[in-house]
């Protein structure tokens, strides 16, 4: 008898989880942004959110798990229930270079997480205070070149996307100078204005704003082509440092052992609100670029997290783990 009933346990079971994927979602989902609300991803994963949430027929809230550089939230996303209903919208940093920055990561984004796709690769933008007097980029570097060390850039903490940028471009000139972490970009940016510190590297969304109503100076930005949003800032390349070319690229993944058919209606979501008039509009008034469909599913996230953690780990060998 104990026999019969635990075979049809085991058969009520098998039918159940299908048909428990097929109808997801049947309650509202979050997005954990594993960063303080007000910086750029999470204006990002704000603005997504309100999309998919039409295309799941759900709402999707929005719940920042800021600390440890992304990774706080991000473990609480591998170590929480596989059932599709926390969504983790996170970018390079937790999800690729923290693997090389921190000793006790307890998560590997290579296998921990399954990925559903890229949402957005945001140029970096280099400003300057309006204290230091620099122009241009090539009066910066002059600048770094002749103080060494006195030439500060404010991060929103170590392992934090303006913490790798600036780590990266010392390493590509070879130059040396102090990096400031502060407790959030918000901070570091408004001791950029005060003249505290000397430069910031962070996204478009944080820093053009400030740039045109001259708050700070944007000295240069990544990508091939200046911004229609900026067209007085040079690129990278234009300013005389070609090499420095580092976008932040932000995605959604989910724990690894989340119910596949979820994750394909999760990837079927993400790709129709990107595809949205709603979503370009919102993206491109921040001067972020929505991704070509050819670059948004699963299996081009999969290959770009094991390509940016061997990148970062070559980048930051150097770099005191924490």
């Amino acid at each position: 008898m104990r026999t019969l009933l635990l075979g049809l346990m085991a058969a009520a079971t098998l039918a159940i989880a299908p048909a428990s994927a097929q109808s997801y979602p049947t309650r509202p989902v979050t997005m954990l942004v594993p960063f303080a609300a007000g910086g750029t991803t999470d204006v990002l994963a704000r603005i997504l959110a309100e999309e998919m949430g039409k295309a799941l027929g759900q709402n999707i809230v929005v719940e920042n798990v800021g600390g440890a550089g992304g990774r706080t939230g991000t473990e609480r996303v591998t170590r929480g229930e596989p059932d599709g209903y926390t969504v983790l919208f996170g970018n390079m940093g937790p999800m690729a270079a923290s693997r090389a920055l921190f000793k006790d990561q307890r998560y590997d984004p290579r296998t921990d997480l399954a990925p559903i796709g890229l949402v957005a690769d945001v140029p970096m933008v280099m400003a300057a205070s309006k204290k230091s007097a620099v122009a241009d980029l090539k009066s910066f570097v002059a600048k770094v070149k002749a103080e060494g060390d006195k030439v500060t850039f404010g991060t929103a903490g170590f392992g934090a996307t303006s913490d790798l940028a600036p780590r990266l471009l010392l390493h590509l000139s070879g130059l040396k100078a102090t990096i400031v972490p502060y407790k959030g970009a918000g901070p570091a940016i408004q001791d950029l204005i005060g003249g505290f510190v000397d430069g910031v590297i962070d996204q478009t969304a944080t820093l053009l704003p400030l740039h045109a109503s001259g708050t700070v100076t944007a000295l240069a930005v990544t990508g091939d082509s200046r911004l229609p949003q900026a067209p007085d800032v040079p690129t990278f390349a234009e300013a005389g440092l070609p090499d420095f070319g580092m976008k932040v690229w932000n995605a959604l993944a989910v724990h690894k052992d989340t119910n596949p058919a979820i994750v394909a209606r999760l990837v079927a979501a993400l790709d129709q609100s990107l595809s949205s008039d709603f979503v370009r509009t919102r993206f491109e008034g921040l001067a972020v670029p929505v991704p070509p469909a050819s670059v948004r599913g699963p299996a081009h996230l999969d290959r770009l997290v094991k390509a940016e953690v061997e990148r970062w780990e070559a980048v930051l060998k150097d770099v005191p783990k924490q």
